[in-house]
């Protein structure tokens, strides 16, 4: 043993030793000062042993919480599917609705149809719906909808359709302004496929006077197209030396499609 722990121990059992040959008053004071001088420890252990419970506390707490929070998130995410599926319904409501009014208010014999399909690369040339000769659709029939001229029938098969838009410059329609005598043809423009495609109207007199805003309606020549159908309101109009020609807006937003409407026949 070394000899400083010889010491202490030494030290110790005399200090010890002395204690237990005091009196029973001398004892208790010992112990009282004792007691006084290890109180800080105690009680900051204590206090310790407090802090430390109430850290398990919480954190068993904090468990309990995160798993209640676990099961609301799962419950929101089951609520916000509900919410995209009853949206989806009432869109599709929203149109069988006005589906169901334009047959009323037209005097042409329509199928409504539901658009199926649509190529990135096509987006504004053609896309296909889920109605086709089993339906009575044909080859060069009207498409349209309730806000006016969608295209043409390109290649109807069993039971779906090619539809060749109106915004694709193989699409030729014959047009009249709105107020004016003008007439031209009507279709739309290569290459020109970005978020807001707009069409081509040639053929206008050398000294066409239009204004923007002013609409554009099917003349009906040709026997394809029935006339009045609204097409698209003229953005702008650009003078040559022989002819006129304007840029139009269509009147349909291709962009967002859902039912359309074949012509079958016009009714008397």
């Amino acid at each position: 043993m070394k000899p400083l722990n010889l010491i202490a121990l030494l030290l110790f059992l005399a200090g010890a030793t002395w204690a237990l040959t005091r009196s029973e008053t001398v004892v208790r004071d010992i112990q009282v000062a004792y007691f006084k001088i290890i109180n800080p420890t105690l009680t900051a252990g204590s206090s310790l042993e407090t802090k430390t419970r109430k850290l398990l506390d919480e954190t068993e707490h904090s468990k309990v919480l995160e798993t209640k929070l676990a099961a609301v998130d799962g419950e929101i995410g089951r609520l916000r599917i509900i919410e995209s599926q009853f949206d989806a319904l009432k869109r599709e409501n929203k149109e069988l609705r006005h589906a169901l009014d334009f047959k009323k208010a037209t005097n042409f014999d329509v199928v409504a149809a539901q658009i199926i399909r649509r190529h990135p690369t096509t987006w504004w040339q053609t896309m296909e719906i889920d109605a086709g000769e089993e339906r009575g659709i044909g080859i060069q029939l009207s498409v349209l909808s309730n806000e006016g001229l969608v295209g043409i029938i390109d290649r109807p098969f069993k039971n779906r359709s090619s539809v060749l838009l109106v915004t694709d410059e193989k699409c030729q329609v014959s047009v009249r302004v709105e107020g004016t005598p003008e007439v031209g043809i009507l279709s739309g423009q290569r290459g020109k496929f970005d978020s807001n495609p707009t069409l081509r109207l040639r053929f206008l007199s050398k000294d066409a006077s239009l204004k923007s805003g002013q609409r554009v309606f099917t003349t009906g020549r040709g026997g394809i197209f029935q006339p009045n159908i609204l097409v698209g309101t003229i953005l702008s109009v650009e003078k040559g030396p022989i002819d006129s020609e304007a840029l139009v807006a269509p009147a349909v937003n291709l962009s967002d499609l859902g039912t359309v409407f074949v012509v079958l026949s016009e009714t008397p």
